[in-house]
């Protein structure tokens, strides 16, 4: 009998060990296939994940930058061209096309052929320029000798007056022709071949001709545009009401989409006189350092002003922001896999990034994508 009752004992507790067994390999075989992954809370607002866990994935981190502070939220510009160092090329006599050997992304120096034209234009102008030299030494003779005689009281002065007139407006003939071929920057081929040359040095950005086509001087569009990219222009429309706050030589910070996570520097060279009645905003031009050729003309960009007394601030996307009442919060990364929520102030707020002046230190990693999945997890292990 009592062999029979130790052995129910030991059945009974063998069994509920095989239970308590089975319900752990139930609860494990479940996590596996939910993919879930507990999560350890140390303090209020922090959390952290285990190596592996598939939270992970979707949280990303980048350190904070310190920047100066804009005057105002990000606003629309254009880069174009620096007109201070371009040249648009046109024909000044009609022609056709022979030969133009140089193509777009060419470097031009100063006085490089760009094109060779036969233009009987020329041809004239230059036959015009040899009569005139022609007719220049025979009145200069004629009054070389009229003079002599004049001297000798041989013939009467209205003949001597009459002999200088003619040297004189044989001379002006000279120079007018003179004068046209040197606006032509022709050198003067009696067979009317005329080489169209470039003004400036520079890079060649635009080519409008082939060969055989007509050059004409009323062309609408220039034959070739020729510029210095190391410097281009920075255009932007501000509104009315920011115009007093902007100054020459303020200082710009530039964003484009081609470089997300570079800033470039600007400086405002001028500030428009008038304002557009229609969208009630005035042209800034600001000038652009572009040694190494990264910006192109026509790019669009996000322009801040910054404000002159240096002032620094954290830039944090607001994807970061977690806004809890009046105060916003983000999430610091303290190590891989472990995340302290932390109060920031916001000192500006545009449509894509934030500024924030406590709570960050630069260089420090905060959460820029799945703050919103942290938060809920630490509101969850909060209850």
């Amino acid at each position: 009998m009592k062999f029979t009752r130790s052995l129910s004992l030991v059945t009974g507790l063998l069994c509920c060990a095989g239970i308590a067994i089975y319900s752990m390999r139930t609860v494990t075989a479940n996590e596996a296939s939910t993919g879930a992954v507990a999560v350890k809370k140390q303090a209020p607002g922090s959390i952290s994940y285990p190596v592996n866990a598939p939270q992970l994935a979707s949280i990303k981190v980048a350190p904070v930058k310190e920047v100066n502070l804009p005057i105002a939220d990000a606003m629309n510009g254009k880069l174009a061209f620096d007109e201070n160092i371009t040249a648009r090329v046109s024909s000044p006599v009609l022609g056709r096309i022979t030969s133009a050997p140089v193509q777009i992304g060419d470097v031009v120096t100063k006085n490089m052929t760009l094109a060779q034209l036969d233009s009987p234009d020329l041809a004239t102008a230059d036959a015009d320029w040899t009569k005139a030299k022609a007719d220049e030494y025979k009145k200069k003779l004629a009054f070389d000798r009229a003079r002599g005689l004049f001297e000798h009281e041989v013939i009467a002065r209205k003949d001597y007056e009459s002999a200088e007139a003619d040297y004189v407006q044989a001379q002006a003939e000279t120079r007018r022709s003179n004068l046209r071929m040197h606006n032509l920057n022709a050198s003067g081929k009696e067979n009317g071949q005329f080489a169209l040359k470039a003004p400036i040095a520079g890079i060649l950005v635009d080519k409008q001709v082939n060969p055989g086509m007509e050059a004409r001087p009323d062309a609408p569009g220039p034959l070739f545009t020729i510029s210095n990219l190391s410097r281009l222009w920075l255009l932007i429309d501000v509104p009315e009401r920011l115009i007093g706050q902007i100054q020459p030589g303020q200082k710009i910070g530039m964003e484009l989409d081609a470089y997300p996570d570079q800033i470039f520097p600007a400086t405002v060279d001028r500030v428009g006189l008038v304002l557009d009645p229609n969208t009630r905003r005035i042209q800034v031009r600001a000038s652009v350092p572009n040694e190494d050729k990264k910006l192109r003309p026509e790019m669009f960009a996000r322009v801040s002003f910054l404000s002159e007394d240096n002032k620094k601030a954290l830039r944090v996307p607001n994807a970061s922001l977690i806004v809890e009442g009046l105060h916003n919060y983000v999430f610091i990364e303290k190590r891989e896999g472990e995340y302290q929520k932390q109060r920031v102030n916001l000192v500006r707020k545009s449509k894509d990034v934030s500024f924030v002046d406590q709570g960050l230190a630069a260089g420090q990693k905060i959460v820029t994508e799945g703050a919103l999945l942290l938060n809920s997890e630490v509101a969850s292990h909060a209850q």
